[in-house]
């Protein structure tokens, strides 16, 4: 055995540095104690993934684990369950979100990491002997109050577990369950489209037995441990990479070859006897709230079609992401485990937005510029009412502040308003600088700010040009700059809508100016969505039509004194207000736009009649153009 020492303390782990103030204190104490025996006996702040954490050892039956303990003790226990291949570090991200409002707790599962191995292996990771550790931990981290479940992967079967069996009643006040279902709940989902088969069934078990081609592997003797503790242990961290787009850092950690060859077990002890005889009564007895990563590679959405026969408080939630989503979108976890805790915890039913595609943009963070009124204004409320964080720019502060403050109230999970002038460089860095601070990178960006412009060519100024320019192809320019950027280089996708119009393809002798710079944005979104395809960033543009809004009011009039302009304004507005499309009908097919990843969207249906003729008429299209509008 080693005996500590102050300079053998530096070299107690090669993952751990940082000050060990209190080990070293001890090995004053005890000079002749091991380091094991000195790490048993005191409480190590040690610098690891997770940043602060307080570590200790809980026994629990013939097994050490190892503990970690992060925040204030006294809020409310949320205990973080890590999945295969992982350890607790897996949670880093989620855990540092979420510190400053609970009493975080994460723990190596027996096998892994920091915690001892059950000997022999065989019988000894059974779901059974999995509930016995969760109970210690339980007790020791949280003895007076029950503990908020949180479960990734295997993290996630084994919560189900213990969130159905009566020993643990009462010791589990939620849980939150990503990527990993109930073996008992899968077993009734394969024996009932076994008993009755359909088309549709066969395909849903075929398509999952495709999916789950890992668990046969697992399954043979001795494959697994060779593979994990040689190429295949080495190359994992590039494969989540590449595959899942798994930021690169410090994750895995160092013990991932012995932590696969483990876990291996999991499944060994677990998956047949369960698919074999899955329990009648594995009922849920604490509120569960399901987020469902829409292209997991490993398991399909369609495992929890039947799940409020077994869960009676059920909230769901989905995310376009993949498999590894604590690693890949801890910002949106982070978020939705808070709400969900908050509520259980308030004792309010949680609740989930239920607005049409809220499946696919709850939670999300959505920028919606021009949005104090017309068409911006209702595109940031339909993302409002798919549960949606909006942040809403305009350059009117008071009409920005009232679009949030209607966003709220429309459901949205959260709303910021923010006064800022698209055309204006700096201020737009300044504000994607601190949208990403403080609310996290954003997910579906609409650059909808614009001007109109009406008059002929020579009557048109250069400043004139410059002005709508400026706001209508720059603003639009900075919004995918900047934004965009952060998207591409967060790696997990997004979505960019630039809102045209179909003057961008439909030219008029009044117009030169406004539908030049809409032909602008039109290709601008042609061409970045063909360079933002391989990174997963959807490009949208919607050409609106002639849609009853704000921007009659305030349209120019080049050439005319202000008296003028004045009366065009109204009668514009007049004619606008006779065609009387709304803008939330717009706002319906941008959120539409998104979810189907279109590429070019004529709204009206004069919009979609002049795009047909600009591709198959052009000569009609530009006999309309020489036609002098009414004045």
């Amino acid at each position: 055995m080693a005996v500590v020492t102050p300079q053998s303390c530096l070299r107690i782990s090669p993952e751990y540095y940082g000050p060990l103030g209190e080990l070293l204190l001890e090995s004053y104490h005890h000079p002749e104690a091991s380091i094991d025996e000195l790490s048993n006996n005191c409480e190590i702040r040690r610098m690891t993934l997770l940043t602060g954490a307080r570590e200790r050892r809980i026994r629990a039956g013939e097994v050490e684990l190892c503990v970690a303990e992060m925040g204030d003790p006294g809020r409310p226990t949320v205990v973080l369950l890590h999945g295969y291949p992982d350890s607790k570090e897996v949670w880093s991200e989620v855990a540092a979100r979420l510190v400053g409002r609970f009493h975080v707790v994460a723990y190596d599962v027996r096998g892994h990491g920091r915690s001892t191995a059950p000997r022999p292996l065989r019988g000894g990771f059974t779901l059974e002997k999995l509930t016995d550790d969760f109970l210690a931990v339980a007790d020791a981290v949280s003895p007076g109050a029950p503990v908020h479940l949180v479960g990734h992967d295997w993290g996630s079967v084994q919560a189900w577990e213990f969130t159905t069996v009566q020993r643990t009643r009462g010791r589990i006040a939620s849980f939150t369950s990503m990527s990993g279902p109930s073996l008992d709940h899968f077993g009734h989902w394969i024996g009932k489209r076994m008993k009755r088969p359909t088309p549709r069934r066969v395909g849903q078990l075929l398509g999952q037995g495709a999916r789950s081609w890992y668990v046969y592997l697992l399954h043979t003797p001795l494959l697994p441990e060779l593979a994990w503790r040689g190429p295949l242990g080495k190359r994992w961290p590039r494969m989540l990479e590449r595959a899942e787009k798994v930021p690169r850092g410090d994750y895995p950690t160092a013990s991932l070859p012995s932590d696969a060859a483990h876990g291996a077990w999991l499944y060994r002890d677990n998956v047949r006897p369960r698919m074999r005889a899955p329990r009648p009564d594995a009922h849920a007895h604490a509120p569960v709230q399901v987020i469902t990563p829409l292209e997991d590679r490993f398991l399909s959405e369609r495992l929890h079609d039947e799940l409020e026969r077994w869960v009676p408080q059920l909230t769901r939630r989905t995310i376009q992401a993949g498999h590894w989503i604590p690693r890949t979108r801890p910002d949106r976890l982070a978020s939705w485990i808070e709400e969900f805790v908050t509520s259980v915890e308030s004792g309010r039913p949680p609740v989930a937005a239920d607005g049409e595609h809220a499946e696919r943009f709850g939670g999300q963070l959505a920028l919606v510029t021009g949005a104090g009124s017309g068409i911006g204004r209702a595109t940031a409320l339909a993302f409002a009412a798919a549960g949606a964080r909006v942040v809403v720019v305009d350059r009117n502060g008071e009409a920005a502040a009232r679009t949030a403050e209607s966003c709220r109230l429309r459901g949205a999970a959260d709303a910021w308003a923010e006064t800022v002038d698209v055309s204006d460089e700096q201020a737009m860095e300044k504000l994607a600088d601190r949208v990403t601070t403080e609310y996290g990178v954003v997910d579906v960006l609409v650059n909808n700010a614009g001007i109109g412009l009406s008059g002929s060519f020579f009557d048109t100024t250069p400043e004139d040009w410059k002005k709508v320019l400026d706001v209508n192809l720059w603003g639009v320019i900075h919004g995918c700059r900047l934004f965009g950027r952060r998207m591409a280089e967060r790696g997990q996708g997004g979505h960019i809508v630039n809102v045209a119009s179909a003057a961008a393809y439909q030219p008029s002798r009044a117009l030169p100016a406004y539908s030049t710079s809409k032909a602008a944005v039109l290709m601008l979104g042609e061409c970045l969505r063909a360079e933002l395809a391989g990174q997963g960033i959807g490009v949208t543009t919607v050409c609106p039509g002639i849609v009853n809004t704000a921007i009659t009011s305030t349209a120019r009039f080049a050439g005319a004194d202000a008296r003028e302009e004045k009366r065009l304004q109204q009668r514009a507005a007049r004619l606008y207000g006779l065609r009387n499309y709304p803008p939330e009908k717009v706002a319906r097919a941008i959120l539409r736009a998104v979810t189907r990843n279109e590429a070019v969207v004529p709204v009206t249906p004069e919009a979609r009649g002049a795009r047909w003729l600009s591709r198959w008429a052009p000569r009609a299209l530009r006999g309309l153009a020489r036609m002098k509008p009414p004045m």
